[in-house]
């Protein structure tokens, strides 16, 4: 299972790009704080690469900036290339899924948006019909449900 789920703050200026087939695209990088801290020291941070795709790029670009608290949920990526000095190199990259409020006083502290856009490196995939609507919609929770109930209780695996 690739699973992420990270809070930090936004280090760059956000902005929208659109590739040659129009698909929305926001990538950025995000600083997060370690938990641990030395007596005596300054507090760590890690940093790492973001890269969201259609509606919640959008979203994003929208509702955050640079300096901002954001959460985000999704996979992470890896790909391999070769550095200015030919060595092998990996780049990482957080594909997200959902993206969220955090609470800070500017937002309100509630809210979320969370796509179905699924995860891709370079051009993504395909966009869903359904979505996970912000705060309270029931047309993706009834949608869901219809899914879910339509299998034979029988084939659960509890």
């Amino acid at each position: 299972m690739n699973k992420v789920i990270m809070m930090g703050r936004i280090v760059n200026d956000l902005e929208l790009k659109t590739t040659p087939s129009g698909v929305s695209v926001c990538k950025f990088r995000m600083a997060v704080d370690r938990n641990f801290q030395r007596k005596g020291e300054e507090r760590k941070s890690d940093f790492f690469n973001v890269i969201a795709w259609r509606a919640t790029a959008e979203f994003i670009t929208r509702f955050f900036g640079k300096g901002r608290m954001i959460l985000i949920e999704g996979e992470m990526q890896t790909s391999q290339y070769n550095d200015k000095n030919g060595n092998p190199a990996t780049w990482y990259e957080i594909m997200v899924d959902n993206a969220y409020f955090t609470g800070e006083k500017a937002n309100g502290g509630n809210g979320g948006y969370a796509p179905t856009d699924g995860p891709g490196y370079g051009e993504p995939p395909p966009e869903r019909n359904s979505y996970s609507a912000p705060s309270g919609s029931t047309s993706a929770q009834s949608s869901a449900s219809a899914d879910f109930s339509a299998a034979d209780k029988d084939d659960y695996p509890f």
